[in-house]
């Protein structure tokens, strides 16, 4: 059918619009007082994983064939089956695709080969795949600054959403930007607006999935207004608080690395303990603070539920497709009651989650020497089942 610009219509009349041209293309339509995106959300974005490292987050050396063939495998996807996960949010990385002596819309066959292998063979063993466009901080800061890139970022999706509509429109979906990191969040809703237009012109049917300016906070979350498209997700990562989730951590804040061993949910006694191994006494009272604010699972569930409240009063569907605890430094029992908490939190609230991530160093498996092992404390606490022979 040909593109209607929906994103300039009322979100009523384009409705209209997607009903009939969900008629005309012979597709089920949603029940009764239930958007399309919102039954697609509830039938298959219900628990998920990330998979890092894969097609993001990698050297430039890395993106290579090998790499893509070997790093995760169809075996990681059937265990990822049976665990009971029933989609995978495939990060991937557009620079290596956008190269700059091709058109954005004019994909290297060799490379959306490689995609296509690994989105099939998501799909071949029945999950749901989240086409998470996951690039670097440099691509997004020209993104922030420079119409051109937009709009060259938008050819491109363009032409990688019409690649895949011609798949399961059902079980395949488009993540538009992964933690855009703008500062000017109004900059961004119209960055978004421009992206997801663009998409839904190379895509009519498939369900989008959009999120707020910076980390995708649920603070840059409730800050966003929904898109003017019936067919869309919305999602916020979660990782409150990070200095108990990134402890140990060498990105973000500096003096992550200093704390290390700090339990959750938090208390005074075991904050101090922490506190004493910090040099600066800035970054020691920011430990103080997490005893001083009380996180455990209530105070988990009040901040989950602002963002659960924004999406009752828009009536759209949401997820949270990032969550998890950096394992290298924090207590195995603590990092698995804090998932607990954070899924319980989420799933007591009707939002479909996905967790970060399968086998890095957030993960739910540790992986040797190819072999991947769930870890049945992450797969506890997600209310997952641990298969018996893995």
């Amino acid at each position: 059918m040909p593109y209607l610009p929906s994103m300039k219509l009322r979100p009523s009349f384009c409705f209209q619009i997607y009903i009939v041209a969900l008629l005309a293309a012979g597709l089920a339509l949603p029940a009764p007082g239930q958007s399309l995106a919102q039954r697609r959300a509830e039938a298959h974005l219900r628990r998920g994983i990330n998979t890092s490292h894969w097609f993001s987050q990698n050297r430039p050396d890395e993106y290579n064939e090998e790499h893509f063939e070997t790093f995760t495998t169809a075996d990681d996807m059937a265990l990822i089956k049976s665990m009971g996960f029933d989609h995978v949010r495939l990060s991937v990385n557009p620079q290596p695709m956008m190269l700059p002596y091709h058109r954005p819309d004019q994909i290297p066959a060799d490379y959306l080969g490689y995609l296509d292998h690994a989105v099939r063979m998501i799909l071949d063993h029945g999950l749901a795949v989240v086409i998470d466009l996951h690039p670097d901080e440099d691509f997004k800061a020209r993104l922030a600054t420079d119409d051109q890139f937009v709009q060259r970022f938008a050819d491109f999706w363009r032409a990688l959403a019409a690649h895949y509509s011609t798949w399961d429109t059902d079980r395949v979906f488009f993540e538009i930007l992964n933690e855009p990191e703008f500062k000017d969040p109004y900059r961004w809703y119209g960055v978004e607006v421009a992206l997801a237009s663009a998409i839904r012109a190379g895509a009519p049917q498939n369900t989008i999935i959009a999120a707020g300016a910076r980390w995708s906070d649920n603070d840059d979350l409730v800050f966003l207004e929904p898109l003017r498209d019936p067919n869309v997700i919305y999602n916020f990562h979660f990782y409150e608080p990070h200095i108990f989730t990134h402890q140990g951590a060498s990105w973000g804040a500096y003096f992550w690395q200093w704390v290390k061993g700090l339990h959750y949910p938090s208390s005074m006694e075991d904050a101090t303990r922490v506190a004493a191994q910090v040099p600066d006494p800035v970054d020691r009272l920011a430990v103080i603070r997490y005893a001083e604010d009380h996180w455990d699972a209530a105070r988990i569930d009040s901040e989950i539920n602002q963002a659960a409240e924004w999406a009752r009063r828009y009536d759209v569907p949401l997820v949270c497709n990032e969550f998890g605890v950096y394992r290298v430094y924090s207590p195995p029992q603590d990092r698995a009651a804090w998932l607990h908490d954070v899924r319980s939190s989420l799933e007591k609230h009707g939002l479909g989650w996905a967790m970060w991530d399968y086998q890095d160093s957030f993960g739910v498996v540790v992986k040797t020497n190819g072999r991947a092992v769930p870890d049945a404390l992450t797969v506890n606490a997600l209310g997952l089942t641990l298969p018996r022979n893995p």
